[in-house]
């Protein structure tokens, strides 16, 4: 889906819809002059209800507007300011004149959207968006039916839009936006019904089956959002809808034909299609020089024969995706000179003829933006000579050797460069080259072959990134005069000497596996942005510096495999959005647990990692119970970091992922993008005893876990059966006594457990996650029994099953005893739609996402 036009749209129609009156300052009784007495008391009402300390600091315009005759409230935005849940009783369903209710972008309690809503019978707009919201559509929803606007995006809305659904009653509906929820069924027949919209977005759901042939009766539409779901057939019938502008299908299993009647539709500017099975030569009509077409996304479809003849005709084009078409043969970049147009181009995954890359080849002048991701290059294009206006260029995963020639830096207006995964081994000229570069905002060199000396970058620089390479030397403290830079990845190089101080002041700073020493930047500023901070395999001292409190930002720390020694760094605690925190192999020492402390005070926290040191001390019963994020379900884990940079045409991208190294299925292993695919602790190889608490069972979304080469006693908790999403254990080398959890054998993720040299005894449960692990998992406890061990468990003294399940109902009686903990989750704001805000105002076209420092091969 185009989030950014489906945006523009949503606002031009919110335009629409706006009421006269009266605006209060946010939740400011004294201003509220135009307010009848009765809603101002229910308006200090709803604000109770609700933790509104973020509303005082919200960048949205939130406000109360009342009728100037009535005093009634009309209008109610609260964006991305209210915490808390939202009940069936809450004051708002009070307010029985509203006609514009905005409530998107909060941190409601996940529950259902309440059916209340369909009390307030007055609402032309109501916003939900990115609040979310479980369950269905409320069927009081029916009772709406002034609405013109209705946005639930972004929500965990679910069900079938059955044909009785309350919003196919809601004849007056302009615009709907349901996407990014999780409904799965056909699409019913019935959005045909509402023959006033003009916004229609299904995207990123899991609607499924052909598109009901009704979608032609929405005549007045101009925009359709279809995709990332799994729609299949043949190309939806839309060449009655005339005033249509965008038809966005991608990323479904749409097969045959690209009928031949769409490029003539008087309205059509953007089609985009990628990432779907149509596999027909595409057909031109000869009327289609008048075709208003400027966006074509064709990207990831298996077309046969030649596409690139009839695609040069649309002349008009300024935006065009051919990635991995998978045809036989050669481009010829000259195919599109005819596109005097054309400003992005995208060609990935696809045979480049190296003739046509010389500077001498006809091709647009104009392109900003060129993509040749996986094309076999094996020399520098020197077509980019010849593009004066030339913003981007990727090149990554190709085969270019040698060095970046010298004027590439001249380039005016060349703001962001992807050189990812190739055999570059320098810069032609010297190390001073790249200051000649006054506009570059973004460099990625990963993965190649550069040696010899930090180069000096330019001074507009904002993201540096030449990780995996063979740079040495020191840092030099000249990178503290580039004042825009933002992220620096090193990582995998050969730096020595000592962290420059001013580097305390980036967003995201990755020195990974060089060879740095002394001691972590002493300074932390209290203002400072710091997301990210990985120093891990470097020859570190000293402590963890105190001023990382100032860090409220920081969701990643990697401090391990240094010779840092400290305690356990509990004051961490207070940073709210710490999700990844690595200490191991350091010399960390004393207990991970104080007196009295009960419950670890990290709730954000995904992965901790603090194995190879020597903490001591015992694990109090509830010691997980505050760990909210590990009983999350995966998809509710978290996002990646994103870094954006402004351009003097738009904004461009960059993803930023972690990387840590994990022992993992009982093997050392690199995992990436950590943030988003990953939760584990790993406490092995220290000095820890006592029993294992059983309020691990509270860890829903936990994949790794790792207790071996400690000393704790006493039974496996029963509740490790309830991780169903374990994929690795290790217990392997304490004192651990009793039986092994019937549970555990039903887990049917677990691919790797170890429970070796214990004193555990009894038969091994039995199941095909249990039996097809090695002897080795489960040798040196004398008393076990069972597959995949040879002692068999009739005929010698093993408790017998009857025993074991006695056994475990003790442990369950006792573990009934807890007591409770509600985990409550809020969502949060997505980082992405504050950036499709900010860019709704600076030329939407030209959002460019660059792939990650960890997102190289196989694209």
């Amino acid at each position: 889906m185009s989030g950014l036009h489906l945006l523009l749209r949503f606002l031009s129609l919110l335009l629409l819809c706006c009421t006269t009156g009266s605006v209060s300052t946010i939740f400011s009784e004294e201003s509220l002059v135009a307010c009848h007495p009765r809603h101002v008391q229910a308006l200090t009402q709803f604000k109770n209800e609700f933790d509104t300390r973020g509303c005082n600091h919200s960048d949205y315009s939130n406000g109360v507007w009342c009728d100037n005759s009535t005093g009634a409230v009309t209008k109610l935005k609260l964006t991305a300011c209210l915490s808390g849940p939202l009940k069936s009783n809450s004051s708002l369903f009070q307010f029985h004149e509203l006609r514009y209710l905005d409530l998107s972008k909060n941190s409601f309690t996940l529950s259902s959207v309440p059916s209340e809503f369909g009390n307030i019978n007055k609402l032309e707009v109501l916003d939900l968006s990115f609040n979310g919201f479980l369950g269905q559509v409320p069927s009081s929803f029916s009772n709406l039916s002034l609405l013109s606007i209705l946005d639930l995006s972004y929500n965990h809305l679910s069900g079938p839009l059955n044909l009785n659904s309350s919003l196919f009653g809601l004849h007056h509906l302009r615009y709907l936006n349901l996407a990014y929820n999780n409904f799965s069924s056909s699409l019913p027949s019935k959005f045909g019904n509402l023959n006033k919209l003009q916004v229609l977005s299904l995207s990123s759901n899991g609607f499924f089956g052909q598109v009901p042939p009704t979608i032609s009766n929405l005549t007045w539409l101009t925009e359709l959002y279809l995709d990332k779901n799994k729609l299949t057939g043949s190309f939806p019938l839309v060449k009655n809808l005339t005033k249509l502008s965008d038809l966005e299908l991608s990323h479904n299993h749409f097969t045959g034909t690209i009928p031949s009647s769409l490029f003539t539709m008087p309205s059509l500017t953007y089609i985009a299609l990628i990432d779907n099975h149509f596999t027909s030569s595409i057909e031109v009509p000869d009327s289609s020089s008048s075709s208003r077409l400027e966006r074509l996304l064709l990207g990831n479809n298996h077309f046969e024969g030649k596409i690139l003849d009839p695609i040069s005709k649309f002349i008009t084009l300024k935006y065009l995706d051919l990635s991995f078409l998978n045809i036989s043969y050669p481009i010829d970049l000259s195919i599109f000179s005819s596109l005097k147009s054309l400003v992005s181009l995208d060609l990935s995954g696809n045979n480049i003829s190296p003739a046509s890359l010389r500077s001498d080849t006809d091709f647009p002048l104009n392109v900003r933006l060129l993509t040749l991701l996986g094309c076999g290059i094996s020399e520098f294009p020197n077509i980019l000579k010849t593009l004066k206006n030339l913003e981007f260029i990727d090149v990554t995963n190709n085969r270019i050797k040698g060095k970046i020639p010298e004027w590439l830096w001249s380039l005016p207006r060349l703001s962001a460069v992807n050189l990812i995964n190739n055999s570059i081994n320098g810069f032609e000229g010297s190390t001073e080259v790249l200051v000649n570069s006054t506009s570059m905002l973004i460099l990625d060199l990963d993965e190649n072959s550069f040696e010899g000396a930090f180069p000096n970058l330019p001074l507009s620089i904002s993201v540096f990134s030449a990780s995996y390479n063979c740079f040495t030397g020191e840092i030099p403290l000249s990178i503290c005069n580039r004042t825009s830079l933002t992220a620096l990845s090193l990582n995998y190089n050969n730096f020595t000497g000592q962290i420059p101080q001013c580097l305390s002041k980036l967003m995201f700073l990755n020195l990974r596996k060089n060879n740095l020493e002394g001691s972590i930047p002493e300074i932390f500023y209290t203002d400072s942005s710091l997301q990210s901070l990985d120093v891990g395999y470097n020859r570190l001292t000293g402590k963890l510096p105190r001023s990382l409190l100032n860090c409220f930002s920081l969701r990643f720390l990697g401090v391990d495999n240094n010779r840092i020694k400290d305690t356990f760094p509990f004051w961490l605690k207070a940073l709210p959005n710490l999700r990844v925190l690595t200490l191991s192999s350091n010399k960390f020492y004393g207990p991970i647990s104080l007196p009295h402390q009960g419950p670890m005070g990290f709730p954000e926290l995904r992965i901790l990692e603090i194995s190879g040191n020597k903490f001591t001390g015992s694990l109090p019963p509830n010691y997980f119970e505050n760990w909210k994020a590990s009983s999350l379900t995966m998809n509710q884990a978290g996002a990646l970091y994103m870094v954006y940079t402004r351009t003097a045409y738009g904004y461009i991208f960059y993803d930023y992922d972690d990387t840590i190294d994990l022992r993992y299925k009982g093997l050392h292993m690199e995992q990436k993008n950590v943030l988003t695919s990953y939760i584990a602790i790993d406490f092995s190889g220290n000095l820890l005893h006592g029993q294992i608490p059983q309020s691990i069972g509270l860890l829903k979304a936990l994949i790794a876990l790792n207790f071996s080469n400690n000393a704790f006693t006493g039974h496996i908790p029963l509740s490790l059966s309830n991780l169903t999403e374990l994929e690795s254990l290790d217990l392997s080398s304490n004192q651990l006594s009793g039986t092994i959890p019937n549970g555990l054998g039903s887990l049917s993720f677990l691919a790797y457990i170890n429970v070796s040299h214990n004193q555990l005894k009894g038969e091994i449960p039995q199941g095909p996650q249990i039996t097809g692990q090695p002897k080795s998992s489960f040798e040196g406890n004398a008393g076990l029994c069972g597959l995949p061990l040879d002692e068999s468990c009739f005929g010698t003294s093993a408790p017998p099953i009857q025993q074991q399940k006695q056994e475990d109902g003790e442990e369950e009686e006792a573990l009934l005893k807890w007591k409770a903990v509600v985990i409550g989750y809020g969502p949060g704001v997505l980082f992405g739609l504050a950036i499709a805000q900010l860019i709704a105002t600076y030329k939407p076209e030209l959002l460019v996402k660059i792939i990650g420092p960890n997102k190289r091969r196989n694209r």
